[in-house]
Parts: structure tokens; C-alpha cells; sequence
């Protein structure tokens, strides 16, 4: 019987894993077909669909499921029609919470996100609302053992980047979106392989969260991620280490 429930455990686990991987790669395969539409279809001419792209490579999705989501947002594919909401409110703490979503049927999607808000104590706002708060900001991070801290900065501020920063052994690099690309192309002919590298949006100010408002608004934050039309999700808090750690224990 041991037996047996070590392997119901695996097979559960594994479901679990098959399941998380299930919902990632179909918010991926909506931002390419959201960006292959408004752009093109090529990404040589589509910055935002090689983006697209490049998270769903790094996700390990199949090529011909990257294919068909290419071809629906082109057009050349039948598929459900998607369109893009954004959602603006507060969370615990006087937060802002930024929120987008790809839907193909809004009157679902708005009220569910609209109950999620409300169930841990947050709000959603007026458009406008808290969109102000943040700009879009090109966020590379690479791994220490990648390249030493003044090489990067040599790379980083000859190509524009506006700061470089030290989180453990990563390096984050920040720049505006116009220098983003010049500048990963830098660091791919330097031989230097980012973490990461994505078109994000940054708040331009941050409020402290701590207590049990840190723990709501971390449970508002975490259902809205889940929610398997929410594509991104921005907030302006900052929680203290010790909130941090014991929420992540």
C-alpha cells in the first residue's frame, strides 16, 4: 500500500504541475494571438509579438502551438475572438493594483475579477484611476555568474539603460522601452544570456504594506494571477522581509 500511495502521490503532483503548465502556456498562446493581430504576424516586424515569442519558448511550449497562435491572431486560423481588458483599483494597504486581462467574453471575466477584488478587501476603480501611477519600463535580470557588475554596467549605460541594480546574485538592469531591445542585443553579443527580459510596467512611487493587510493583499494578489484570463498583474506596495518570509513559510 506504501507503494501504491507513493505513486498517488506522483500521479497527483505530476496532475498538478501538467495542470499549472496547462494554464501558462494558454496565457501565453493569448498574448501572441493579441499581439500577432494588432502587429502582424512576423515578429522580425512585431516587437511585441518576438516578445511573446521568447516567453513561450521559455516556457518550453510546442513550436506548432506557438505556430497556431501566430496564425489565429493572424487571421489564418478560425478561434475565439480575444479582447484586452484593464482593470484599475486598491487592494489591502491603499495599494494599487494595475491588472490586465485577455478574454473572449468580457462579461464573464469583469465581475469575477470585480468579486476577487472584494473578497480580500480591495476595490476596483474608474479607468484612469491608478494607471497614471505606472510606466512602462524594459526589465532585464541577469544571473551573477553571467557577467560581473562592470561589464554589465558598461554594457547597461552605453546602451542607455537607465539603472543597475544588485537582488542576491542577480543584476537588474532598468531602461526605457525605446533602448530595450538595443540593449539585449548588446548583452547577446557579449555572450551574456538574461534571467529575464520583458516590456513592464513600473510604479513611479510605492506605499508599505505591512501585517495582516500585507497578508490580504498578497491573497488579492496571488487569486488575481490565477485567474486564468489575467495576464499580468502590477501592484505599488512594498512588504517588509519579515512579512515576506513568514507569508512565503
Amino acid at each position: 500500500m506504501a507503494g501504491h500511495s507513493h505513486w498517488a502521490r506522483i500521479k497527483r503532483a505530476k496532475a498538478v504541475t501538467d495542470a499549472r503548465r496547462g494554464k501558462a502556456w494558454s496565457k501565453l498562446s493569448r498574448a501572441i494571438i493579441i499581439a500577432a493581430r494588432s502587429g502582424g504576424a512576423d515578429p522580425a516586424m512585431n516587437l511585441t509579438l518576438r516578445y511573446a515569442i521568447d516567453a513561450a519558448k521559455a516556457a518550453n511550449m510546442p513550436k506548432d502551438t506557438i505556430e497556431r497562435a501566430i496564425k489565429k491572431g493572424a487571421g489564418d486560423l478560425e478561434g475565439a475572438e480575444y479582447v484586452e481588458l484593464v482593470f484599475e483599483g486598491y487592494g489591502p494597504g491603499g495599494a494599487a493594483i494595475l491588472c490586465t486581462a485577455v478574454t473572449d467574453n468580457r462579461n464573464r471575466t469583469a465581475p469575477e475579477v470585480k468579486r476577487i477584488f472584494e473578497r480580500h478587501g480591495g476595490k476596483l476603480g474608474a479607468s484612469g484611476s491608478v494607471a497614471w501611477m505606472f510606466a512602462q519600463r524594459g526589465v532585464i535580470t541577469v544571473p551573477g555568474d553571467q557577467a560581473d557588475e562592470e561589464k554589465l554596467t558598461d554594457i547597461a549605460l552605453e546602451c542607455g539603460a537607465d539603472d543597475i541594480a544588485a537582488d542576491g546574485d542577480v543584476f537588474e538592469i532598468q531602461c526605457d522601452p525605446a533602448v530595450f531591445e538595443p540593449l539585449r542585443q548588446a548583452l547577446a553579443d557579449a555572450g551574456i544570456t538574461p534571467e529575464n527580459a520583458s516590456i513592464s510596467k513600473q510604479p513611479s512611487t510605492t506605499v508599505a504594506v505591512s501585517g495582516d493587510q500585507a497578508e490580504k493583499l498578497l491573497k488579492l494578489i496571488q487569486e488575481l494571477e490565477d485567474h486564468d484570463d489575467v495576464q499580468d498583474v502590477y501592484g505599488n506596495y512594498e512588504l517588509s522581509v519579515e512579512d515576506m518570509e513568514r507569508f512565503a513559510g
